[in-house]
C-alpha cells in the first residue's frame, strides 16, 4: 500500500465524516463511485488530478486544504515508488 494513498485516505475519511455524509453520498457528491470511494478510503488506490478536483469541488475547499496533510517536509521523507 503506498503511503500517499494511505494518507490521503485518512483526510478523505475524516472530512465525509465531518461534512455528516455516508460514502453514498460524497460519492454522489464527488461523481465518483461508492467502490471507488471505499477504495480510497482504505489507501487501495491513488488518486489522480480529476478525482482530486472532484472530491475538492464537492467538500468546497481548495485543494491546498484538502491536501494538507502532505506537508513539505513530510513528502521529502516519503519513500514513493
Amino acid at each position: 500500500m503506498a503511503v500517499e494513498a494511505e494518507i490521503f485516505g485518512k483526510r478523505l475519511r475524516q472530512l465525509r465524516l465531518a461534512a455528516g455524509w455516508t460514502q453514498e453520498q460524497f460519492a454522489e457528491a464527488a461523481g465518483i463511485t461508492t467502490t471507488y470511494t471505499s477504495d480510497l478510503e482504505r489507501g487501495t488506490k491513488v488518486p489522480s488530478l480529476t478525482i482530486v478536483l472532484r472530491i475538492s469541488r464537492a467538500f468546497k475547499m481548495s485543494i491546498a486544504e484538502l491536501l494538507r496533510d502532505f506537508t513539505v517536509e513530510g513528502v521529502r521523507r516519503m519513500k514513493l515508488d
